[in-house]
């Protein structure tokens, strides 16, 4: 058979997940102490488009300090999550600030959230905002970027009480979350 004829490309595959054995060998879930003061919780689960849980996914978090400050002395702001067989996942940090956009406008307190899981040749990113900024976050540039109301909707994580914040990721279908892309 000549070359170019007959032949069709196979689909691309995702080999994995590895990120429990390669990625996530030590617990780089607490990006501060619980016992920190103003420490708050962050948990929720990664849903599939079928809407069951995800057991295999990566879950990272980037995020500014409580002064609006990326990278300060002794807060890195990253940290990250494999879910368990539940396709739960979960962080203990601070509230982040609100941090300046790139046109020096005020952007609402949010903590960037990147989604690893099978099936995605690519991370999937999307923002975290808080349920009790709600004057920042009708003004933030990205999250008004959004402009069905339910879809933005799925960025507001929910108070949970105790400072703790519920922010489930629906990878696909009903009620998917809002994923960005951001610069190449």
């Amino acid at each position: 058979m000549s070359p170019g004829r007959g032949l069709e490309p196979t689909p691309s595959q995702t080999i994995g997940p590895f990120f429990h054995d390669a990625l996530l060998e030590r617990d780089p879930t607490g990006l501060v102490p619980p016992e920190h003061p103003g420490a708050v919780r962050i948990s929720g689960v990664i849903y599939d488009g079928a809407g069951d849980p995800v057991p295999d996914a990566m879950v990272e978090v980037w995020q500014a300090d409580a002064a609006g400050r990326y990278g300060s002395e002794g807060f890195s702001g990253f940290g990250r999550s494999g879910t368990d067989e539940h396709g739960r996942f979960s962080f203990t940090t601070v509230k982040p600030g609100p941090v300046p956009g790139p046109d020096g406008t005020p952007q609402a307190p949010h903590v960037n959230v990147s989604v690893f899981a099978r099936g995605l040749l690519r991370q999937v990113t999307t923002r975290l905002y808080f349920p009790d900024e709600e004057e920042a976050n009708a003004a933030d540039p990205v999250l008004t970027s959004v402009e069905d109301a339910g879809l933005r909707e799925t960025l507001i994580s929910h108070d949970e009480g105790g400072g703790s914040y519920g922010f489930d990721v629906r990878l696909q279908g009903d009620g998917q979350t809002a994923f960005f892309e951001f610069g190449e």
